[in-house]
């Protein structure tokens, strides 16, 4: 496993740490867990939290030991202990235990210099680590550490995962509380039902443990929706606590959370730039709606401020001024909305307002767990015309009035002055996101020769520009040809033509033309040839011992028109029957007919659900399968007789 510190939850354990696990025979463990290099015996977190200086002190002790099963093990000598400006590092200790002569001797871990940790794209970040090296390790051997750290903020507990990418035999949280303090908290994924749970008191404080043994690793699998979508875990937060008679209130609901936020954004740009407002002027001055307004300026931050992610103690939660922004020319997502709803104001736009939201990854609601927790990113909405539209400028090619694709379905927190809305961001409609491509085939001899149009509507066509890049010349000519890549590994692509690079609002498009060799086969006076170049879906069949839910990046509409001139001398038989199937998950149409000399082939097909939960993974192969056996079909091209 190892709880990265990203997905850490918060509790506290003591440095003074327990005593090892009792040996157990490495056969035994080999046995239980085969194929695994090494085995976390035990990872604890424990926190303590109590009132000092009348507000909460936290205190998180962490504790690992791991067993090394094989050589391959071995190799895996370091680990990290993560720390920040908000989450500093107290202390730490690790040792490798080793047998000698039949006593166990620990061995100092070697200390390496601090680094930066860099994690999902982020360009700054105070986040560091300490790496520990673990020498003398050999089969049987263990890790050890242990470290303490301070949160200073309260409302920025982590989660603690219950389990990872290796076999956990013991996890535990440990949270002791002062009973002046009341917590709260959510368990999410405990779908065997084995984490144990118990509560006592001692003293002045509440003690709440969860436990989970014999946490088997989580299993990587193709389209996975990300790790705490079926990790089990665990968020615990404060609620409140008492301060001279007086409950002070921390989290619990989504009223808490908004004014933790709101004093983060509520002394921000409120000084004019000049600059700043004689650019959004020229922008804006020959346009005359809201909209029209709106639109330029969120290409224009699109265009000239650089997405550049952050994570520098407060700093990853305060927006930047929006004057700092311009002259800088670059910010991470909360500055990009600064500047945007900064410029709206400027503009005279009403209704521009700045938004908290978790992207895909997280998959929690705020009527599930309303803390810091629940969002990783910032965006703008606008309200127009009785509906709300969302700006994300951290995506340089998503049009004016798609969200971005790692936040569709997900729950957006409306800054709406001193109070909020929670409005859902709509999942983009797969005929939104329109492949549509046109092929006119003729044959010489087993050579196919082709001439196409494809284009790329909404997220498939930003998500495409993303994958292209800037690329040039041969590279570039490479990648488009995988894109466009038909039948087998005979095709080959001739030249191609594209346009609306630079159009967001515009499809992608490509012109081509195209070889296939040795794609028909032809025995006799008869060949026979597919007409599915193409085939949506034809790799997304979900295995049937599956763990996790089947994730899709986008809801996506394929159209095809596929013509094949009959030639000359020549007739076309055996016409696959047509294909028509409906249901919650997949609209799927496929016909053939002959029209002015052509064998005429349409498909259209477009999967209608984002994230397939495990109830649908039979539906979804049942028309996959058929899907298959209709690519599968060739007609028949004959000498006339």
């Amino acid at each position: 496993m190892k709880n990265s510190f990203f997905y850490i939850s918060g509790l506290f354990f003591c440095l003074l740490a327990p005593a090892l696990t009792a040996q157990k025979d490495i056969n035994e463990m080999k046995t239980k867990y085969p194929g695994y290099s090494e085995l976390i015996l035990l990872e604890s977190q424990s926190y303590d939290f109590s009132l000092q200086n009348k507000k909460p002190s936290i205190i998180q002790d962490n504790y690992f030991e791991s067993i090394i099963l094989s050589e391959n093990g071995i190799r895996n000598n370091a680990e990290n202990v993560s720390f920040s400006q908000l989450v500093p590092l107290k202390s730490y200790e690790g040792f490798t235990a080793v047998k000698i002569n039949g006593k166990e001797k620990k061995i100092p871990v070697k200390e390496l210099t601090d680094m930066a940790e860099s994690s999902g794209g982020i360009f700054h970040s105070d986040v560091k680590s300490k790496k520990l090296l673990f020498t003398n390790l050999d089969v049987g051997a263990k890790k050890i550490y242990s470290y303490q750290s301070e949160f200073l903020d309260p409302y920025l507990l982590h989660k603690f995962v219950f389990s990872g990418s290796i076999p956990v035999e013991e996890s535990v949280l440990e949270i002791s509380v002062d009973k002046d303090i009341e917590i709260g908290y959510k368990i999410f994924n405990n779908l065997a039902d084995d984490i144990q749970f118990t509560h006592s008191s001692k003293r002045k404080k509440n003690i709440y443990r969860w436990t989970r043994k014999n946490g088997k690793p989580e299993k990587y699998e193709s389209n996975h929706p990300g790790l705490l979508h079926i990790a089990p875990h665990i968020i615990v937060y404060i609620k409140s606590y008492k301060l001279d008679d007086t409950s002070v209130p921390v989290l619990g609901n989504v009223g808490n959370l908004y004014s933790y936020y709101k004093n983060f954004v509520s002394s921000i740009n409120k000084k004019e730039d000049a600059e700043l407002a004689e650019t959004t002027k020229k922008i804006t001055q020959n346009l005359s709606s809201d909209e029209e307004k709106i639109k330029a300026i969120f290409y224009w931050v699109k265009d000239h401020i650089k997405y550049v992610a952050f994570e520098y103690g407060y700093e990853g939660f305060i927006p930047r001024e929006a004057s700092l922004v311009y002259q800088r020319k670059f910010g991470d997502c909360k500055d990009m909305s600064s500047i945007i709803t900064t410029m709206a104001r400027y503009a005279g736009i009403r209704d521009v307002n700045l938004c908290w939201i978790g992207t895909r990854r997280l998959p929690y609601t705020y009527d599930e767990v309303a803390t810091p927790g629940v969002d990783d990113h910032m965006i703008v909405s606008i309200d127009l015309g009785g509906k709300t539209i969302f700006l994300d400028a951290t995506d340089t090619e998503t049009a004016y009035g798609l969200p971005t694709g790692f936040i569709q379905g997900k729950e957006a927190l409306i800054q709406r002055g001193d109070t909020f809305s929670i409005v859902k961001v709509p999942v983009v409609s797969p005929e939104s996101n329109l492949q549509h491509e046109h092929i006119m085939l003729h044959t010489h001899q087993n050579t196919i020769f082709g001439d196409a149009t494809l284009k790329m509507y909404g997220l498939s066509r930003s998500n495409l520009m993303h994958s292209l890049g800037d690329d040039a010349r041969e590279k570039r000519f490479n990648k488009i040809k995988d894109i466009l890549l038909k039948g087998n590994n005979k095709f080959k692509l001739m030249e191609y033509k594209e346009e609306n690079l630079r159009e967001r609002d515009l499809p992608y498009e490509v012109k081509y033309k195209f070889t296939l060799e040795n794609f028909m086969v032809t025995t006799g006076k008869q060949s026979f040839i597919s007409l599915a170049l193409v085939k949506p879906f034809e790799k997304n069949m979900i295995e049937k011992n599956r763990e996790s839910k089947y994730d899709f990046e986008n809801l996506t509409q394929y159209k095809y028109t596929i013509e094949l001139k009959i030639p000359e001398g020549k007739t076309a038989s055996n016409l696959p029957q047509n294909l028509i199937e409906s249901n919650d998950l997949l609209d799927i149409r496929i016909s053939y007919a002959i029209k002015d000399k052509s064998v005429l082939l349409e498909m259209d097909i477009k999967n209608k659900k984002l994230m397939l939960e495990k109830e649908d993974f039979d539906k979804w192969n049942e028309s996959i399968k058929k899907l298959k056996t209709k690519y599968q079909e060739t007609i028949i091209l004959a000498v006339k007789t």
